[in-house]
């Protein structure tokens, strides 16, 4: 009998050791899944306007980045750089541009800053989370330098597919602008790929790639995705179906819409009832049109819709596959485009005129909507793509990270994209190192907004500036400083009042002027900034499109 309950005690004992093992385990299993590093997924749009998403006040049907919204944050004033390669260069390497090499485009000047290619004391994002430990991967447009050095596997990413110049084709891989032979392909790591599909679409093929880069990750490992969708950069390529739900969505044409736009945004909490619209006044009044006029620039805007909702319908495919995989709670997304809608009416000119051999949306056309459309997708902010005013640097801000507190708000923000870099840095618990592979790196100069992300009462301590092509701006706080080359005279206005950049206060305030006129030049010191000319001007065959 002693013998009996003994063996039961050793029994029911052994069971509760082992039961107790096997719970410190599970316990410590759970920890290491709280305990992983998040995922960070930064998608960015291309050319895409302030007003161009349903959460932003569009017709345009983004049920993927509205739910984005719904779930996340948006900022009201986000900035970035006035044009693409500039502003790449800054969310990548949380630099401005001049510091990073690309004060002016993926060109060489020959000039400190306007080397046309990342430096390698401006670490990458790719960089610095691989060296913190995470999986890097890359799709879509890189822009940030042609050289085989500078690409991205040489910049930090484990893998890449994506193109390596400011622009390309939807449906095949002809270039589109005259260049070096290897910016005219697609590339799947350092090697060509040649299309082997017939149905093949950009966008579609690099989520597609994204998607399948996610699946590789060790599952011990976080990663970072960057997601540089070319679209809805020129040239208008879209697929018929998607088209086709736009088709006379636009026949009331670009005054109508504009307003209807503004209606919206003001609903939604981006706007205020005071604020005017802006309206370009070089262009015509839509009911100036023909009919037959009326007809071919509806159907611009009916693609450049379509390749918007196509877009959203990838960004729906990544988030479903994060979704169903378990890994979208641990996953920071942000999205945003890297500058304001493009006025240029590319179809006309001398680049690009020998390849416009086809009807609009289809892989034979080589159009653009133009700025008759842009002041639409930008509604109700002055200016376009490459302004330093608001038209051109505010883009659509969406972010949703893990432990967010607040859902579905709308921030005021006063951010720029050199603030991205540090504000991963600090969710996802990385240093940035002050040295890599041997060079001392730059520091990086923008602010963390997490705080404001988390509801504290938080304001950027230093101004913002810009400067490009010779226009300059300073932003600080509500004050916004503006200087459109080749003049040299700021302008100010108030953008708590006057987001649209209507009333030009500069002679009611000297003081304030004289002093942004000083942060300015404190700046471009700073920076490396070259004081823009007409032998600057020389140096390259872009020219600019009037603001």
């Amino acid at each position: 009998m002693i013998r009996t309950n003994i063996t039961r005690a050793l029994y029911f004992g052994l069971v509760i050791l082992l039961f107790t093992s096997c719970a410190d385990v599970k316990e410590k299993k759970g920890e290491d899944k709280v305990a992983k590093k998040p995922n960070i997924v930064l998608i960015l749009a291309d050319d895409m306007g302030f007003s161009d998403l349903g959460n932003y006040g569009s017709e345009i049907s983004t049920p993927s980045l509205d739910r984005l919204a719904s779930e996340g944050t948006r900022i009201s004033r986000f900035y970035t750089n006035t044009i693409c390669a500039p502003s790449r260069t800054s969310l990548l390497t949380g630099q401005y541009p001049h510091k990073a090499g690309i004060g002016f485009f993926n060109e060489d000047f020959g000039e400190p800053g306007y080397e046309g290619y990342l430096n390698k004391e401006s670490l990458t994002l790719g960089e610095v989370f691989k060296n913190g430990g995470y999986a890097t991967y890359m799709t879509g447009k890189w822009h940030v330098g042609n050289e085989k050095p500078h690409w991205p596997l040489q910049r930090g990413f484990d893998n890449f597919f994506g193109f390596l110049d400011g622009g390309a084709s939807y449906f095949d891989t002809k270039p589109l602008l005259k260049g070096p032979p290897s910016t005219a392909y697609l590339y799947e790591g350092n090697e060509v790929y040649n299309i082997d599909k017939e149905d093949f679409y950009l966008t579609d093929e690099l989520t597609s790639r994204a998607i399948d880069f996610v699946k590789e990750t060790p599952e011990e490992k976080p990663f970072f995705l960057y997601m540089a969708y070319n679209s809805p950069h020129w040239p208008l390529h879209a697929k018929p179906e998607d088209i086709a739900k736009y088709k006379g969505k636009y026949d009331a044409g670009w005054d109508e819409l504009r307003k209807l736009r503004f209606e919206n945004i003001k609903k939604l909490g981006l706007a205020d009832e005071d604020w005017n619209i802006f309206k370009d006044k070089l262009l015509p009044p839509w009911n100036s049109l023909s009919t037959e006029e009326k007809s071919e620039w509806s159907l611009k805007m009916e693609v450049y819709a379509a390749m918007v909702d196509n877009l959203d319908q990838n960004i729906g495919k990544l988030l479903n596959h994060l979704g169903t995989s378990g890994q979208l709670d641990n996953t920071v997304v942000i999205f945003l485009s890297d500058n304001g809608a493009e006025n240029m009416d590319v179809g006309k000119m001398p680049f690009t005129v020998k390849r416009n051999e086809g009807p609009v949306g289809t892989a034979g056309s080589m159009e653009s909507y133009t700025k008759n459309w842009a002041q639409v997708s930008n509604s109700p902010l002055r200016s376009y793509k490459s302004s330093p005013y608001e038209g051109g640097v505010a883009t659509p801000f969406i972010i949703r990270y893990p432990g967010q507190k607040e859902k579905g708000n709308v921030l005021k923000g006063g951010t720029h994209v050199v603030d991205i870099m540090p504000t991963l840095l600090q969710i996802a618990d990385i240093d940035y190192p002050g040295t890599y592979n041997g060079t001392t790196s730059n520091a990086l100069p923008g602010e963390s907004f997490l705080p404001l992300l988390n509801g504290q009462d938080w304001n950027r301590e230093q101004a913002i500036c810009f400067e490009w092509f010779g226009d300059r701006a300073v932003w600080m706080g509500d004050l916004k400083a503006v200087s459109v080359y080749p003049g040299n005279t700021w302008e100010l206005y108030d953008l708590a009042v006057d987001r649209t950049e209507s009333n030009n206060i500069a002679d009611s305030q000297p003081e304030t002027i004289a002093k942004m006129d000083v942060i300015y030049n404190e700046w471009a010191n700073a920076n490396g900034v070259i004081a823009w000319s007409e032998e600057m001007s020389k140096k390259t065959p872009f020219r600019k499109s009037p603001h």
